[in-house]
């Protein structure tokens, strides 16, 4: 991977990058579906990432 990317999540199964994130944009990936089946709180923190992403970029553009 670039310098500018870090591997966020990895698979305990056999260790393939599962997610990713860009340190010089705001992008962030993860490769399976949070919202499937996971525990109260397992994927909150995703949404509530990228939520803040759209709140940061609606800033910038107003």
């Amino acid at each position: 991977l670039p310098d500018t990317a870090e591997v966020t999540h990895v698979s305990l199964f056999d260790g393939t990058n599962e997610g990713l994130r860009l340190k010089n944009r705001p992008v962030f990936s993860v490769q399976y579906h949070p919202e499937a089946s996971p525990g109260p709180q397992d994927s909150h923190y995703l949404f509530e990432r990228f939520a803040a992403l759209l709140r940061d970029a609606r800033k910038k553009a107003a």
